[in-house]
């Protein structure tokens, strides 16, 4: 990161370009047509396509295209973001950086979309030997101060309505998929979808699970009895949700719902990568970055009056 730091901002701008046109040793072609033929700007840093007549930045066409930060806050901020290993808060990023709050969030947003989106395509399965599991986040009730006063928070009818849970499915020695949905049991398609028949599961007691035996060979563990037993298990789920856990307490404090899915693949990219070292995770989040095409989602987000989360 200390080296990220030091960088002039031409040494940045070159940095960028390298990771983006990597496939082509660093030279610029048009994001638009593919030529490689392009002409460079003496007085600004940007290239104009001989065939097409596009002009375009080392970011144009990007997660980052529309950027106002300068480039080397950008590095800065990936160098920054992949050193936590619970995740990076966005008011701590805007300190590290000296930016709006408004401006971290949305950057941290991009960054877990392209993260997500380079490993997380609608069509990725694991395979093999596959632990399931399901945690449940946020829809915290405040228990009301005195005791005559308090509500058994368990019931429905007692809840909030904003309480999801967090379904992963991950492959032993290999990759981890999340998603949200607003039950374990609206979760069976999903897993049906993205772990591939010949596969064997390996889940706790919960009866939402039950339906699954019909297609996998399932291995079940009740933990009120073992947390492990004849290779039964579900302990690298739960080392997933221990990191998603520890980030939602100890690093952002509080997780909308609306970004509960963000966060949750982002834990799964690092819990992926936990052995990577932090050279090689700066290096695979900038080329995530630099080959994601514009967001959709973050786009102009604080122009749509979403409101701040």
């Amino acid at each position: 990161m200390k080296a990220v730091a030091r960088l002039t901002d031409d040494e940045a701008h070159d940095t960028f370009q390298q990771i983006r046109w990597a496939g082509n040793d660093g030279q610029p072609y048009c994001p638009k047509c593919g030529c490689v033929a392009v002409y460079k700007y003496a007085t600004r840093k940007l290239w104009k396509c001989k065939g097409c007549n596009h002009q375009f930045s080392v970011t144009s066409g990007t997660i980052f295209a529309g950027r106002k930060m300068p480039i080397k806050d950008l590095l800065l901020a990936i160098a920054i973001f992949v050193n936590g290993a619970k995740g990076h808060s966005a008011l701590q990023l805007s300190r590290d950086l000296d930016c709006q709050y408004k401006t971290a969030f949305v950057l941290a947003h991009k960054l877990r979309e392209a993260i997500a989106s380079s490993g997380n395509s609608a069509d990725a399965k694991v395979s093999g030997e596959v632990e399931i599991d399901g945690a449940y986040f946020g829809g915290y009730v405040k228990p009301a101060n005195y005791k005559k006063d308090r509500i058994d928070r368990r019931l429905a009818e007692n809840r909030t309505g904003k309480r999801r849970v967090v379904v992963v499915t991950r492959q032993r020695d290999g990759k981890t998929l999340s998603f949200v949905t607003k039950s374990e049991d609206a979760a069976v398609p999903a897993i049906q979808n993205c772990v591939a028949p010949g596969s064997t599961i390996y889940a706790d007691e919960a009866s939402a699970w039950d339906s699954l035996h019909a297609r996998y060979e399932t291995k079940r563990i009740n933990h009120s009895q073992a947390y492990s037993h004849n290779g039964a298990s579900t302990n690298m789920a739960e080392s997933f949700f221990s990191r998603l856990r520890r980030a939602e307490i100890g690093t952002h404090h509080h997780i909308a719902g609306p970004y509960l899915e963000n966060y949750s693949d982002e834990m799964a990219w690092r819990e992926d990568n936990r052995r990577v070292p932090n050279g090689t995770l700066y290096a695979m989040m900038a080329n995530a970055a630099l080959n994601h095409p514009v967001s959709r989602q973050w786009k102009g987000y604080w122009q749509k009056g979403t409101g701040d989360s």
